[in-house]
């Protein structure tokens, strides 16, 4: 029946009815059966023929690109045949007559050639069309076609172990201002080709074997340093053991900066690999070195619910907190693999890609293979040991105050990373303990939040960041005050435009304590000018971290046994260096933090000074410093201030003239409280 109407009417449904004893329902039902599994199985041969047609049609195009190779390879091969039997017939002479043979050769004329050279560009555009329908790109992005016979599989672009090749990356990685935080950076691009994949996956690899065998072997490719204990790479060792000759920046003024170090993290080793190879998780476990970062693409995702084994493009721009040290902006690769149970590798590699030129970098700047080590260890703890090694062609002058410091190679150096590693898991994995008004567990939790919010944005705008363009005042030393505008449309900050303000200074007191001085709250009053002279008191205190200068606090500031204002401040000190942060905060925010609330709505409007060590060991002589023969500080001093809610504010002199003002006293009043007025 149904073969002969597969599509029966009421009448017919009702005669089966009658026929098969059955009620008119059970015969739909059976026939909805019947329908649905013949369409079924019309869309399994549907499939199948699908299937056929995409695999004849991509072996057709194999084929085609196979014979196209060989028919160029022929064609250029009879070209330079012909070109040869021409200029050999020039030169035959008749034995007879003794006159050229070739004079009024036909084939050569200026005609025939015209029409010869149309006829091989219609070959080519039509080779390049059915190129480009294959790989799914035009053809003018390939690379070059070497005049050579090779195979259908052969890959025309080259990797970071073989220098004579380029690599091709289909990339446009722009930089747009932006007043957020790095992280939100918008970086337009292009899809990276198929053809680029294996060669970065390639170079990934290639990567990960030298920094294990960087992190894995001592001497004779690392020395101890005998001044400090620095662990020194021998470029000679080094060189021989990883030939790979013309790999390294062809300038003038290229300085290569290689450094290793060792820690134990709070942190176990799952949970720090993952915030590795997050972008934004990077930015947030480094604020004071990573001033933006982003992934690119991902070209490896990695096992389900870990990234060991995954492989992402990513871009950085790291800084010194100060906005007179050029950052260094680095596109390169990042893989994570485990090699043994409990043990992961982080190998970093650059590779170059096509930017606009109103976006190049300021220096050429190349990531060599670097990375870590990451250990798991007992009790929640991991043990990283850490590669940094890179070539810097810096174009800017470095200012004579950092010299040092950038020339000892601490500023980027694998100390710097581990000390603020460390304590940035000391913050994220310890229980914090307050002293002073008693904050629920919700509300240390909130104002831990808030407080991190206002040292990134801190950080983030302090630097000398592509986003910011600063302009030089009339300087109170040798680098100025400097000062920038930019609009803001964050939640976390007051609407309209802002003005930060920043200037450095040297002091010949050690890091520590300077750091000790700002944190004090008795002595804020000697150089916090808008305090005007009242004293505050610590309503709340938050310990984050081992050290005690690790934390965050609640100030009070106190007029005749009044509440005038209330400042939260986070205090930051490691090996590396120390940042004080603190914004007023007005008393229905700070309510909202104390119960617990999400605070990413709370304005705030950070302030605060960076603490960092010159760079000199003690007793060198040094022309970078006014004070010859003694090592100190580098003090950069940076305020925010909103100069109007309106988009169309502009700087002008009364405000060039208040923030001379402003950071002018603070200097001074600095100075005189660390008993260097004449520095």
């Amino acid at each position: 029946m149904f073969k002969a109407c597969p599509h029966p009417d009421e009448k017919q449904r009702m005669q089966l009815s009658r026929d098969l004893g059955l009620e008119p329902r059970q015969i739909n039902w059976i026939l909805m059966r019947v329908e649905a599994k013949r369409c079924h199985l019309f869309e399994e041969i549907g499939l199948l023929d699908r299937f056929l047609l995409l695999l004849i049609i991509c072996m057709q195009a194999q084929q085609d690109r196979s014979d196209n190779c060989v028919l160029r390879s022929e064609n250029d091969k009879i070209r330079c045949e012909n070109i040869a039997m021409r200029e050999a017939l020039k030169n035959v002479i008749c034995p007879s007559c003794g006159s050229s043979s070739c004079t009024d050769d036909s084939y050569f004329d200026e005609s025939k050639l015209r029409m010869e050279n149309t006829r091989l560009k219609e070959q080519l555009d039509r080779v390049s069309s059915i190129a480009s329908r294959y790989l799914g790109r035009p053809m003018t992005q390939l690379p070059p076609v070497l005049p050579v016979s090779i195979s259908s599989l052969d890959l025309s672009v080259g990797g970071y172990n073989n220098p004579g090749i380029s690599t091709s990356l289909d990339l446009n990685l722009l930089l747009q201002n932006s007043s957020s935080s790095s992280s939100s950076s918008s970086l337009p691009y292009a899809s990276i080709s198929e053809l680029d994949k294996p060669i970065m996956v390639e170079m990934a690899s290639n990567a990960m074997e030298e920094v294990i065998r960087l992190v894995q072997t001592d001497e004779p490719l690392w020395m101890k340093s005998v001044n400090d204990g620095r662990d020194i790479l021998q470029l000679e060792t080094y060189d021989r053991m990883f030939k790979r000759s013309g790999h390294r920046l062809k300038f003038p003024d290229v300085r290569i900066e290689a450094s290793r170090d060792s820690a134990v993290v709070a942190m176990n080793a799952t949970t720090l690999i993952d915030m590795l190879m997050d972008s934004s998780k990077w930015c947030d476990l480094f604020p004071t070195i990573v001033s933006k970062a982003r992934t690119i693409e991902v070209l490896g995702s990695g096992t389900v619910g870990s990234a060991s084994g995954s492989l992402a493009l990513m871009y950085e721009e790291l800084q010194v907190l100060s906005p007179v040290v050029p950052t260094r902006e680095f596109c390169f690769l990042r893989c994570c693999q485990p090699i043994q149970q409990g043990v992961w590798v982080v190998a970093d590699i650059s590779v170059d890609f096509p930017r606009a030129i109103q976006f190049a970098p300021a220096s050429q700047s190349k990531k060599l293979p670097s990375g870590c080590l990451v250990e798991e260890m007992a009790d929640g703890y991991a043990k990283v040991t850490w590669v940094e090694h890179v070539e810097i062609e810096e174009n800017n002058l470095i200012p004579a105050l950092f010299k040092d410091l950038m020339d000892s190679g601490l500023a980027f150096g694998a100390q710097r990373w581990l000390a603020t590693l460390q304590r940035m898991c000391e913050r994220f994995s310890c229980p914090a303990k307050e002293l002073g008004v008693s904050v629920s567990h919700d509300g240390k939790r909130s104002m831990m939040k808030l407080a991190q919010r206002m040292v990134n944005n801190f950080c983030a705008n302090i630097g000398a960041s592509n986003d910011h363009k600063w302009i030089t005042l009339s300087g109170l030393n040798d680098v100025g005050v400097r000062v920038t505008l930019h609009k803001s449309t964050d939640a976390g900050q007051p609407s309209g435009v802002l003005l930060s303000a920043a200037t450095t200074i040297w002091l010949p007191i050690s890091p520590e304590s300077v750091f000790a001085f700002f944190k004090d709250e008795r002595t804020r009053t000697q150089w916090d000018v808008l305090s005007n002279g009242n004293s505050v008191q610590e309503v709340t205190h938050i310990s984050n971290g081992s050290h005690p200068g690790n934390c965050i606090s609640l100030l009070r500031g106190v007029n005749s046994g009044q509440n005038t204002m209330l400042i939260l401040q986070e205090c930051c000190t490691d090996a590396s260096g120390s940042v004080v942060v603190y914004s007023p905060i007005d008393i229905p925010a700070i309510n909202v933090v104390m119960s617990g609330e999400n605070p990413s709505f709370i304005p705030l409007l950070p302030s605060g000074f960076t603490i960092l060590p010159d760079g000199r060991a003690p007793g060198a002589s040094s022309s970078s410093n006014p004070l010859a023969g003694s090592s100190g500080s580098l003090v950069t001093i940076a305020f925010q201030i909103l100069m109007s809610s309106l988009p169309s504010a502009k700087l002008n002199l009364e405000s060039v003239t208040t923030v001379n003002s402003l950071i002018g006293t603070t200097v001074q009043q600095i100075k005189t409280a660390l008993n260097c007025p004449d520095i």
